[in-house]
């Protein structure tokens, strides 16, 4: 597949264009038979010969934005990436390769994780409902637990042994609301995520666990949400943050190794969106903290960041085969497709927006509107309301791109429907990162 130096090698020569919208990975192109191709993969083909609905992610994508992030952190700290992105361990294996760290939120990433071969000292144990056996994971592989509540300090008194000391974070809210749907905003004083600064939580939970026998306390992290196009929140939070870190240098002698700064970088899922890129986040974090900790004459911790659809959704695209075609004269012309809000619930949960191209001519001017419907047994599962399109008809190969980051994860198998084929491609060639799943799938937990 695509090695490492040639990634950077895009990356490089993607320099001089790198504030443009990245809608479709970075090896997209249309080719002599006028249809789209990804990582030397015609996508009709591979819809072909693989079936759909299938997920296709572009390596060279992977790597260069993982690079990136990574190039502009330097020696300044640490990025890891946000498994519940989307977490097949040979994705997993990619982003560690380009030298990021992982977080988890539950034993079965832990464990994706760990199968991926990622290494447990670079792995952090988020979560704000972490039960004994998800502690008791986290502690055996020996990675940062980030606490999210009082609640998992007495759990980790029964799990680190006596004599022993775990390292953990504390998760802090610093009660910042950034601008970005409701239901992926995290770090207000509203959340069940963190211990709020506003209402002096946070700071008598570093005091605990300070205290804590078996807790050694290497750092602080935040995350105000996910999907965000505008950097000032992250600068707000982290002058709120350093605020904090005056506080406990002052009255409780703590200043931490490490700070986290979270992630939620957004991406481009319209022709209209225009997000910054990753270096552009990198840095505007870094001179916050850094300037931020010279004003208040603090000592600089690392910097820890958690990019994870920023990584993973540039590179992933899905694509559909056209089914019926529903005309209601004057109101609208419903086009369906064969998968739907089992792969990508998306629109559904955040009313999230997504463009669609026909795969075998996307360059073809448009014939007017329709509705991309998916064929689960819910008035709700659409996903694209009034989309300029061509001419379609049934066999048609439609692609939706930007859908790497938490289709997938959130993928189910409503109605009875086996979750989708994802593959790996570069070079001209296509791997099977996850097989599609049979019927047999569906009966292989169930007792009878």
């Amino acid at each position: 597949m695509v090695a490492a130096a040639e990634a950077r090698a895009a990356l490089a020569a993607r320099a001089q264009t790198s504030d443009l919208v990245l809608l479709f990975p970075v090896t997209y192109r249309v080719n002599a038979a006028g249809h789209m191709e990804v990582g030397g993969c015609d996508l009709v083909d591979l819809a072909r010969k693989h079936g759909t609905p299938l997920y296709v992610y572009d390596e060279t994508t992977v790597r260069q934005r993982a690079s990136e992030y990574v190039a502009a952190m330097g020696s300044a700290g640490h990025v890891l990436y946000s498994a519940k992105a989307f977490a097949s361990p040979r994705f997993l294996r990619i982003v560690a390769e380009e030298g990021l760290g992982l977080d988890v939120v539950s034993a079965g990433e832990l464990y994706l994780a760990l199968k991926a071969g990622a290494k447990a000292d670079r792995i952090h144990f988020l979560g704000n409902n972490k039960s004994l056996e998800d502690l008791q994971a986290a502690y055996d592989a020996g990675a940062t637990i980030v606490i999210d509540g009082s609640y998992e300090f007495e759990l980790l008194r029964g799990i680190v042994p006596e004599g022993k000391r775990t390292p953990v974070m504390l998760r802090i809210s610093p009660g910042v609301k950034p601008d970005t749907h409701a239901h992926i905003s995290t770090g207000q004083l509203d959340s069940k995520f963190g211990f709020s600064i506003e209402s002096g939580a946070a700071f008598a939970a570093i005091a605990e666990a300070l205290k804590h026998p078996r807790l050694e306390v290497v750092g602080l992290h935040s995350h105000i949400g996910s999907q965000i196009l505008s950097l000032g929140a992250y600068e707000q939070a982290m002058a709120i943050m350093l605020d904090l870190l005056v506080r406990l240098r002052d009255e409780l002698k703590f200043e931490p190794r490490m700070l986290g700064a979270g992630g939620g970088l957004g991406i481009a899922y319209t022709r209209d969106d225009d997000p910054p890129t990753p270096r552009h986040f990198v840095e505007i974090v870094r001179h916050a903290l850094e300037t931020g900790c010279v004003l208040r004459d603090l000592a600089i911790p690392e910097l820890v960041v958690e990019p994870g659809r920023s990584i993973a959704g540039p590179a992933g695209i899905a694509l559909y085969t056209v089914g019926s075609i529903k005309d209601i004269p004057g109101v609208r012309r419903y086009v369906a497709v064969d998968g739907g809000m089992g792969d990508n619930i998306r629109p559904k949960l955040y009313g999230a927006r997504y463009e669609a191209f026909l795969a075998s001519d996307p360059e073809r001017a448009p014939d007017g509107k329709v509705t991309i419907a998916g064929k689960y047994c819910e008035s709700t599962d659409i996903l694209i309301t009034d989309i300029e399109m061509p001419e379609l008809k049934p066999g048609d190969v439609i692609a939706m791109p930007a859908a790497g980051a938490y289709n997938l994860a959130m993928a189910s198998n409503y109605n009875g429907m086996p979750r989708p084929e994802v593959l790996m491609v570069g070079d001209g060639k296509a791997q099977v990162m996850r097989r599609r799943e049979t019927l047999d799938d569906l009966i292989a937990a169930e007792v009878f």
